[in-house]
């Protein structure tokens, strides 16, 4: 309901959201309370605990007030900071289409920003949700801002860019040893679901 709300859909509670995402906490917890009875308990400082948490970063919150940091689909202009960028990040794609995407790059389609990953490990979670095993592609990023591209500081483990060119991406061996790991505590956990 949170990610609703602060990501896609303010007005489905009533509640006003500024340019920057942000939205008063104590306003929100009062909205879901009235059109959600079972949520009556519900206070403002609740969605700061979730907030801390969170080890993606998906919320971040000053004083009052809350926003999501990433993810949204509506129009925002998100004043999130550029400092503390990793030399590399990461991206998840499908084994078929890596060669193409370090041909043609990648851009956001239906989202508002490409979202890249910290880590390895942060990149196959992220693209485990959609693809069996994930490919990944490594985002040379100190090149990248050399050039002029823009990276944003979203969350604790995902950072956003408009678009990422071809020319600063570089994909990962199968058999590096961290996607070897990965992929084989995947198979573990499937094994023990059947």
């Amino acid at each position: 309901m949170l990610a609703l709300v602060l990501r896609h859909a303010p007005e489905k509670f009533n509640v006003e959201m500024d340019i920057n995402g942000w939205v008063n906490a104590r306003e929100l917890s009062e909205s879901i309370s009235k059109q959600r009875r079972h949520y009556h308990w519900l206070r403002g400082w609740h969605f700061a605990a979730i907030a801390n948490a969170d080890d993606k970063g998906r919320y971040q919150v000053e004083g009052d007030m809350l926003r999501a940091t990433y993810g949204h689909s509506i129009e925002l202009e998100l004043d999130l900071p550029t400092d503390q960028i990793p030399e590399a990040l990461y991206w998840p794609c499908e084994e078929g289409q890596a060669e193409t995407t370090m041909e043609l790059g990648i851009t956001a389609g239906d989202r508002k920003h490409i979202h890249l990953s910290r880590s390895i490990s942060n990149a196959m979670e992220a693209g485990h949700v959609r693809i069996h095993r994930p490919t990944i592609l490594e985002v040379d990023t100190v090149r990248a801002i050399a050039d002029g591209h823009i990276i944003y500081r979203a969350g604790k483990t995902v950072f956003l860019v408009d678009e990422m060119p071809g020319e600063y991406l570089y994909k990962l061996e199968a058999d590096d040893p961290i996607i070897l790991e990965i992929i084989a505590q995947w198979e573990l956990e499937e094994q023990e679901e059947e």
